[in-house]
């Protein structure tokens, strides 16, 4: 990267508003472990909470979001990108008033944009911040670099892993590749657990200390445990029914999960350990990143 466009990035990312967005990643080391169920229910519990939220949909060649969300988008990240359209305009609102942006192939194709249209590009993305307090990405699953890319950009991750034996391989696989990217920060990027499809809180524990183990054994950073998402029929229904457990089942046992688990993210101790990074520094990166 060279001064000219180091010095477009960081005007663009001084021209993003006061209150920036607070980036989520959410991840997983295999496909099928509840990653995209997750991603929704967080976000209607923390549309419950008070807070404007949008999901970036970024596992590129699935539609998992917007099937969960029972609707089709006009636009897509694309369409912003290549057809001129606004960011307005490619936000698809779902329940509740969570918005959603179908990421498209549009991020893929960013690194062979000229530098003063990905400046522009930036420039629409930051609105971003004044639309939304939380940004979820809902990443693809495993180790590609495309993930890692958002990853890192992200800073703030949380893995979703089931008691399965390959899916807590697959996860301990994801998180070595993580921490040798040489983007990641291990003082400030937390990966954060979700145990889903468990049977009971103890299994949730019980599963994070075995992962949590050989990640500090052999890759001497801890991770945090965020709590556990039970093995539950209402939630495997409501996604037949395409409508989020979180508002097709309130009193289900899986819901309760997903408020306390968005209650924890929105406690104001653990707000406040996690830096807000807005959506100009996460382009911003995965742009730098890919050149």
């Amino acid at each position: 990267m060279d001064q000219a466009e180091q010095l477009r990035i960081l005007k663009a990312e001084k021209q993003q508003p006061k209150s920036l967005a607070r980036v989520i990643a959410v991840t997983s080391g295999k496909g099928g472990v509840g990653k995209s169920n997750t991603s929704i229910n967080l976000a209607i519990q923390f549309k419950k909470m008070g807070k404007r939220v949008i999901i970036l949909d970024a596992d590129f060649g699935l539609a998992n979001i917007e099937i969960m969300f029972g609707t089709v988008p006009e636009h897509s990240l694309s369409d912003l990108i290549y057809q001129g359209k606004s960011i307005t305009d490619i936000i698809t609102w779902g329940p509740m008033g969570v918005g959603f942006i179908s990421g498209g192939s549009g991020i893929v194709g960013m690194s062979n944009l000229s530098h003063d249209y990905l400046n522009y590009i930036i420039k629409n993305l930051v609105q971003l911040d004044s639309i939304a307090d939380i940004i979820i990405v809902d990443t693809g699953a495993g180790i590609s670099d495309a993930v890692l890319e958002f990853l890192v950009a992200s800073g703030e991750i949380l893995l979703v892993t089931t008691p399965e034996p390959t899916s807590i391989t697959d996860s301990y696989s994801l998180v070595k590749a993580l921490y040798r990217h040489p983007k990641f920060d291990a003082e400030t990027m937390k990966v954060k657990l979700i145990a889903n499809r468990v049977g009971k809180a103890s299994e949730g524990q019980t599963l994070f200390n075995k992962l949590n183990a050989v990640l500090e054994r052999y890759l001497k950073v801890p991770m945090t445990y965020l709590g556990y998402v039970p093995e539950d029929f209402h939630l495997s229904r409501s996604v037949m029914q395409q409508v989020p457990v979180s508002l097709h089942n309130p009193g289900a046992r899986s819901t309760a999960a997903y408020e306390r688990i968005a209650a924890r993210l929105l406690d104001r101790e653990e707000a406040q350990r996690q830096p807000k990074r807005g959506m100009a520094a996460f382009f911003s990166s995965i742009i730098t990143t890919k050149r």
